[in-house]
């Protein structure tokens, strides 16, 4: 069985970041993935806000960070933990466990992320892949010239939107609520692109035969019902924080499922901590990335 000092769960921008700076401590150290590195920063069609980078997709950027990463520890991708083994009586105080293999570590670093939020309206599950979609760097080239709508109000949803605009997709922006709570400049470049938005309104059904026609809305104040014709459907609406293997070791979680942990990256278990999008806090890619450099090197420090 292959032992580590740390093993980090989760290769996306905090969990790669993790592995660059634990490499660089000297310590033997694992990431591990049950997906390409990357998870959801894959999908980021372009970032404006990242350091040093005017303008630089989540794709690139992740192949640079993967790179530099597996210059400093080992990577295995498509390998899904599947149990944590907590033992007190060994300097090795957990063993984890894969569909492929089981693993000795002293610490462990939870960087898991989290998955879309779906709406749970009536033929979503129906059209996935037939026209709804999560991820317009995937999906958007298919909808070229095409009527498409974006459902959400942040931050994801509107660069989404631009995005699959500049594509040359004919996008509407659909919210529930009467503004966005995205940041000021990206709400100022939605209208510089003339794209067309619909407040106060939530989808409550989506349809079609073999593929998305139609969209029903709900006036979220009136409570009237309409009917908005489209070929694709694009969800970014929050995301879901993978936290079955906190819940396993005992971690502590907030009201809202997401980890607990202090300014050391520390949870209420000794020697596990946890980084990026599963934790409380801002959901950024910077965040996630200082968040991966503390906690390397809190597990260093405990080590020591």
């Amino acid at each position: 069985m292959e032992k580590y000092d740390i093993i980090i769960i989760g290769a996306g921008p905090g969990g790669l970041t993790a592995g660059i700076y634990a490499g660089r401590q000297g310590t033997r150290n694992l990431i591990i993935d049950r997906d390409l590195a990357g998870g959801l920063g894959r999908e980021v069609p372009e970032m404006e806000n990242y350091p040093g980078f005017d303008n630089v997709s989540g794709l690139e950027l992740i192949e640079k960070m993967k790179a530099q990463a597996i210059r400093n520890c080992d990577l295995h991708e498509m390998e899904e933990v599947t149990e944590i083994i907590k033992s007190d009586d060994d300097e090795y105080h957990f063993t984890v466990k894969t569909a492929k293999d089981e693993y000795k570590t002293k610490t462990v670093i939870l960087a898991t992320g989290s998955s879309h939020r779906h709406l749970n309206a009536k033929g979503e599950e129906e059209f996935k892949g037939k026209g709804v979609s999560y991820c317009a760097t995937c999906d958007g080239f298919f909808f070229q010239g095409r009527d498409i709508v974006m459902v959400g109000g942040g931050n994801s949803a509107l660069q989404e939107a631009l995005y699959l605009n500049n594509l040359g997709a004919n996008v509407t922006l659909i919210h529930r609520r009467d503004e966005f709570r995205a940041q000021k400049h990206l709400q100022d470049q939605i209208k510089e692109a003339g794209i067309s938005t619909i407040l106060n309104a939530i989808v409550e059904e989506i349809k079609g035969e073999m593929l998305v026609e139609s969209v029903v809305l709900k006036d979220t104040k009136t409570g009237e019902l309409s009917e908005h014709p489209t070929s694709g459907v694009f969800i970014s609406v929050g995301y879901i924080p993978h936290t079955e293997l906190a819940k396993q070791l005992g971690v502590e979680l907030d009201e809202s499922g997401h980890i607990i942990i202090d300014t050391d990256q520390k949870t209420n278990v000794d020697y596990v901590y946890a980084i990026g999008d599963v934790c409380v806090g801002l959901k950024q890619w910077v965040v996630a990335c200082g968040e991966g450099a503390v906690a390397a090197t809190s597990a260093y420090h405990d080590l020591s």
